[in-house]
């Protein structure tokens, strides 16, 4: 089976272990992986980032000419992609940018002009309502109409695209999974001291962006009404609300309580999360952002829940998105925006050790069976399977 698989997401050779998994499964499967020649991800990366072509035998990286350097939406390919195509001839086409995307539309136009008689699918994290507006609903329900699987990053995501009328394939796979030799339990005695955490805190831990939908400000309600017991607040990475929640501390005097993490590389980030008592994703749903066709943001996985599964660390998480549906039956979970259920959540941990173990070990498997690399890419390669025999 031949893959071609394009997307601004696997410029990142971290991004990619799935991608190299899916290759390892069968003999025969061949993966090529079509990425910008240029890309400016934004946010904390401020860089041009230039790609290079990578060769590891039936898996291969190829860089191709864009136009639109940070727009996902809008990303198409330079005429480098027609001869690609007529050489490599794939089987299965997945496109990551969503339905709406020129770049999916591209794609499916070349795959009828070449005769390639590829399977067009495409895989989108979208989990809010929408609605199209000519002309985006046109390119919508053509990409739609030619269609063969859809990829959804979540449920909301699949029970959407029900609503705008696809009626094919359809398989709730994340787009990355957990590196789970990176990401595994291990002793970090030696971090908590140089942080100067006492044995006895119970540490809660919060990775990400310090934003308001990110529950934040739940989180700090929670914590106040802890009373008098030893715990500690862990913040990893960084984002305009680290001063509020500095004042917060100020004004609460827990600001001993507080220990920001500004910049770790990846490959630390484990350790930081093995210094965990639990992991919280306080998530919230908002209705703040606007983009060309919808309103609103909600939790499209919560990656960092499946990380610290994979370190045998208990979560808890809101409900919003997807949140409940990566946590399952191996952690806590709270109505998003509600403080005291949070704090009861926090209190069921720390006062009952044994959950948190059942929990953490629960998560652990979880993690192991459903998110590692390896399993994403058994379920993908399954589906591609079942696509190339229905016809």
């Amino acid at each position: 089976m031949k893959i071609l698989v394009a997307s601004h997401t696997y410029i990142v050779d971290l991004n990619r272990e799935k991608l190299r998994e899916l290759a390892r499964l069968e003999p025969g499967t061949e993966v090529t992986v079509v990425v910008p020649k240029r890309w400016k991800p934004g946010g904390v990366q401020k860089k041009l980032i230039e790609s290079q072509p990578v060769d590891e035998g039936d898996f291969r990286v190829v860089p191709i000419s864009n136009f639109s350097q940070n727009q996902q939406g809008l990303l198409t390919f330079g005429w480098d992609l027609v001869s690609l195509l007529r050489e490599f001839r794939p089987d299965i086409i997945q496109v990551e940018q969503g339905a709406k995307a020129l770049g999916y539309a591209q794609f499916i136009t070349l795959n009828r002009l070449l005769k390639l008689k590829a399977k067009n699918v495409f895989f989108t994290w979208w989990n809010l309502p929408y609605e199209v507006k000519f002309p985006l609903s046109v390119l919508e329900r053509y990409n739609l109409t030619h269609t063969d699987g859809v990829v959804v990053g979540n449920q909301d995501g699949a029970n959407i695209l029900r609503d705008h009328d696809y009626d094919g394939a359809m398989t709730v796979l994340p787009q990355l999974g957990v590196d789970e030799t990176l990401f595994c339990p291990q002793n970090v005695l030696d971090l908590r001291e140089e942080l100067g955490i006492p044995p006895q805190e119970f540490v809660v831990g919060f990775v990400g962006r310090f934003v308001e939908e990110k529950g934040l400000l739940t989180l700090a309600k929670a914590l106040e009404g802890l009373g008098d017991r030893p715990w500690r607040w862990l913040l990893l990475g960084r984002g305009p609300l680290r001063e509020q929640l500095e004042s917060w501390a100020q004004d609460q005097g827990l600001t001993e309580k507080l220990t920001f993490v500004e910049s770790v590389p990846h490959d630390q980030v484990c350790r930081y999360i093995n210094l965990l008592d639990t992991l919280v994703l306080p998530s919230e749903t908002t209705y703040q952002f606007k983009t060309l066709s919808s309103v609103g943001w909600k939790e499209q996985f919560g990656h960092v829940l499946i990380e610290a599964m994979a370190c045998r660390v208990p979560v808890i998480g809101s409900d919003s998105g997807e949140i409940p549906h990566v946590i399952g039956e191996s952690g806590l979970v709270f109505a998003e925006g509600n403080a005291e259920e949070l704090r009861d959540c926090l209190l069921r941990l720390m006062e009952n050790p044994e959950l948190a173990g059942e929990l953490a070990q629960r998560g652990y498997h979880r993690a192991l069976a459903d998110y590692t690399n390896r399993a994403i890419a058994q379920k993908q390669l399954a589906f591609y399977q079942q696509l190339l025999t229905h016809h």
